[in-house]
């Protein structure tokens, strides 16, 4: 019998984390009384474990071996998130593994599950006692510096070196007179990230699949020069059986200034059927961003060139792209500039949101929703709801022209710069519900079929308590409560008398519309502080969803998956280890 994937996982971290050796791990007082073990056993299954695979059965020889090779770099993401997400999780997770007690084996579950010590689905409570509060900004800052002292120095730089202390790829350290300073990541994870670039160029020596091989090498390279434009470049334009996204990415750990990203991988084969009837819809995009419900000024008039769209299923994830809730779906690389210039790719993970569906959408939709609404939750509507969420962050306002003492008037910065904190759940608020006005003008255009109108509204009301489960501390969860409390109030949504909620299609096509320029004109204008009083007031748990919300304590919140495929990839070859140079 095959071992678990994630004793695969843990094996593979810990042979990386033991290399660097144990890091000692701040003290901090407890914030509550850390779980014991009835409770953490309830709160971890919570988390619906899932098989997850594809079919790899007519990739040729070299191609499976190009995607051994693969799984065994994404390990590594897993060991890079750790270290980036707090300084005590080295530590933590060493003393874990040895404690065989059965609380031992659930801490050391609901760890790998979270990616560190605070259960995320439960606004990041702590999973272990004395450990406090989980720091905001990761380990992407000093521990001893605040946010107002790294943004006072950042705004002191020469302009060139700003742009790098607020960019994707560094880490912000002291220097040893105690003065700030810029490390590229290829300097602070050069023993890790050289191991992966070793790993990838191996796979890159077997695939005979060109754009696979171009990717491969230059996202190597960028691994060592800390450069990863050309690499992202090339993953845009992969045309291979194999889509591989692996490196730096989101920023939702940075809680400061949204702007450092995190590893996290994704490995992964295209579905050639699905990616074909999807492609329609890419060639819209110029319509939609014309016809946004924003002051005409604030559309671009002419959006990136490529915007590939790829249906894949899921063979092996990690780093951020695997702690507590799965990414179902993915719209990249983040840097604004290749967004600007080229556009960006949006990854459909199929056999992970069929999965969701399945186990927590439908079960949701019978608790959540009146009857007649249950009966208009389709697959359909969820599966292309989430392809048009992708999409619509590549839409709509990118940037913002800077006014006042602290930059030149006129100076643009992104959105996400000029927002902050409040830029995750905005954006994810943002895509959303555009993608719902999106869809809507499709349909209504005739280039989507009219009978997806009558049930993409239910669907997007039962998800509403799927995203909401993952807590207002997370991203999403966070930006749908905002978008559920504007669609209440608008009468878009209602509630039954047995506290079940409806739909009035009609009000909602109007509500999708209004919040969607609302949400798009605080972004174009940069209103960092309109952004907030919005959050602060609408981003609630109201009592009626609340009593909804306690109805679905027996429904899974989301899936864990147990990679069946990636499992038997690295069994083949007689072990689950890291290799490097074999």
């Amino acid at each position: 019998m095959l071992k678990q994937p994630r004793v695969r996982i843990l094996f593979a971290v810990v042979v990386v984390l033991s290399f660097f050796g144990p890091r000692r791990a701040p003290s901090a007082p407890a914030a509550e009384r850390a779980p014991d073990l009835a409770t953490l056993t309830k709160i971890s299954r919570r988390l619906a474990p899932v098989d997850l695979g594809a079919d790899i059965s007519k990739l040729p020889p070299s191609e499976r071996k190009a995607l051994r090779g693969l799984v065994r770099a994404a390990q590594l993401m897993d060991s890079l998130f750790l270290r980036q997400a707090w300084v005590g999780n080295t530590d933590t997770l060493l003393q874990l593994a040895t404690d065989k007690s059965a609380l031992g084996r659930a801490r050391l579950h609901a760890f790998l599950q979270n990616k560190g010590p605070w259960l995320r689905l439960e606004n990041d409570r702590p999973l272990l006692p004395g450990l406090g509060d989980k720091p905001p900004a990761g380990t992407f800052f000093p521990p001893d510096a605040t946010k107002q002292e790294v943004e006072t120095w950042m705004k002191g730089l020469p302009p060139a070196a700003q742009a790098a202390a607020g960019g994707f790829f560094t880490t912000i350290r002291r220097a040893p007179d105690r003065t700030l300073q810029i490390v590229p990541y290829a300097v602070e994870y050069q023993t890790e990230l050289g191991r992966v670039a070793a790993l990838l160029r191996q796979a890159a020596a077997v695939t005979q699949q060109p754009t696979l091989r171009v990717f491969l090498e230059k996202r190597a390279t960028a691994f060592v020069t800390n450069d990863y434009y050309d690499s992202d470049v090339a993953w845009m334009k992969i045309d291979a059986s194999i889509e591989p996204t692996i490196g730096p990415y989101e920023v939702y750990e940075d809680g400061w200034f949204s702007a450092k990203a995190a590893f996290e991988a994704f490995v992964t084969v295209v579905d050639e059927g699905e990616t074909a009837k999807l492609a329609r819809l890419g060639e819209s995009l110029q319509d939609i961003e014309d016809h946004l419900p924003i002051d005409a000024r604030l559309r671009r008039p002419k959006l990136g060139g490529l915007a590939p769209i790829r249906v894949v299923n899921s063979i092996f994830s990690a780093g951020d792209g695997n702690r507590g809730v799965q990414t179902a779906a993915f719209n990249l690389p983040n840097d604004e500039k290749i967004g600007q210039e080229m556009g960006t790719k949006r990854t459909m993970l199929k056999n992970v949101q069929e999965a969701k569906f399945k186990v927590v959408l439908l079960p949701i939709s019978r608790l959540a929703l009146a009857p007649a609404e249950q009966r208009r939750v389709s697959f359909d509507a969820f599966f292309t709801h989430i392809l048009m969420h992708e999409l619509m962050h590549g839409l709509g306002p990118q940037q913002v022209a800077v006014t006042g003492s602290a930059a030149p008037a006129g100076k643009l910065v992104t959105v996400r710069a000029a927002l902050q904190e409040a830029y995750g759940a905005l954006e994810e608020a943002k895509a959303d519900i555009a993608g719902l006005f999106a869809l809507q003008y499709l349909i209504d255009k005739g280039i989507l079929d009219r009978k997806l109108e009558d049930t993409m509204y239910a669907t997007f009301l039962a998800s509403t308590f799927r995203s909401l489960r993952f807590g207002l501390k997370e991203a999403h969860g966070k930006g749908i409560a905002l978008q559920l409390c504007t669609m209440l109030d608008a009468g878009a949504f209602g509630v039954s008398r047995d506290g079940r909620f409806t739909v009035d299609a009609a009000k909602a096509k109007e509500a999708a519309r209004a919040l969607t320029g609302e949400i798009m004109t605080i972004e174009a204008t940069g209103d960092k502080a309109r952004a907030m009083e919005v959050l602060r007031t609408r981003a609630v748990i109201r009592p009626e969803v609340q009593r909804v919300l306690d109805r679905l304590a027996a429904v899974p919140v989301d899936i864990e998956p147990r990679f069946v495929t990636a499992d038997q990839l690295l069994a083949a070859d007689g072990d689950g280890d890291v290799h490097v140079g074999n």
